[in-house]
């Protein structure tokens, strides 16, 4: 399926709703748990879970949602999660991907890096303009999100607004993770150049005069940066 016609199947607002929240998860999404998330039927959002597999959008799987297994463990569930491959549109066309990867291996070859970071750093202060560095980990969601970074925080749960500490139960949100890199295409092939790019863009975007740091922690499937409170690392 062409790429234009992949995403107009999220022109449906149920099957773009759908969509977001499966790819908000970051795992496996049961439908009876889609269903309920979006406020549907069941066998509606079947319907569109599976067009949306059909159209490359969503990857889906079968286990036990039960956790248990071995007769009287049920039938396997289909479950979904965000495809891998990336779709865009350009009309007319452009080859943005092409003209990056080129300019990487080039700075990589000369050894640029240095000049690379320092724009990196300018660019993202540029962006952040007038507005004082984020001072909580809140605040730093939100402007990740506007970025396409798709954060969420590691071990939430009890902190009630993401800024660092509950204070009536002492836990403490230490990492701000995120499921997207903006980069991906170009960070496969240039990781240490790129993902370099990536840590400075975000320090200049989020201020390093504030409580809060952005630093390397690569996993996979997720951006190698991360963002968290100093205040939390005894710095």
């Amino acid at each position: 399926m062409e790429d234009i016609d992949a995403i107009a199947v999220l022109q449906d607002p149920v099957r773009r709703r759908l969509y977001e929240y499966v790819a908000a998860q970051g795992r496996e999404v049961g439908r009876n748990e889609a269903a309920e998330a979006v406020g549907v039927a069941r066998t509606l959002a079947a319907h569109h879970l599976d067009r949306l597999t059909e159209a490359g959008l969503l990857e889906s799987g079968s286990r036990r949602l039960t956790g248990r297994s071995g007769p009287g463990a049920g039938r396997p569930a289909k479950v979904y999660t965000r495809a891998r491959a990336e779709r865009s549109v350009s009309l007319p066309a452009r080859d943005y991907r092409t003209a990056a990867e080129l300019l990487a291996e080039a700075a990589e070859q000369a050894g640029l890096d240095a000049g690379l970071y320092a724009a990196a750093r300018r660019r993202g202060e540029a962006l952040r303009g007038s507005e004082a560095p984020c001072v909580g980990l809140g605040e730093a969601m939100e402007m990740l999100a506007a970025r396409g970074y798709e954060p969420h925080l590691e071990g939430a749960g009890s902190v009630q607004d993401g800024e660092g500490a509950d204070e009536t139960t002492g836990t403490t949100v230490r990492v701000v993770r995120m499921r997207n890199c903006p980069f991906h295409a170009v960070a496969e092939r240039f990781p240490p150049l790129v993902c370099g790019m990536n840590l400075a863009l975000l320090e200049g975007l989020l201020g390093t005069d504030g409580p809060l740091r952005a630093r390397m922690d690569a996993r996979p499937g997720e951006c190698c940066v991360v963002v968290e409170n100093s205040k939390n690392n005894g710095d």
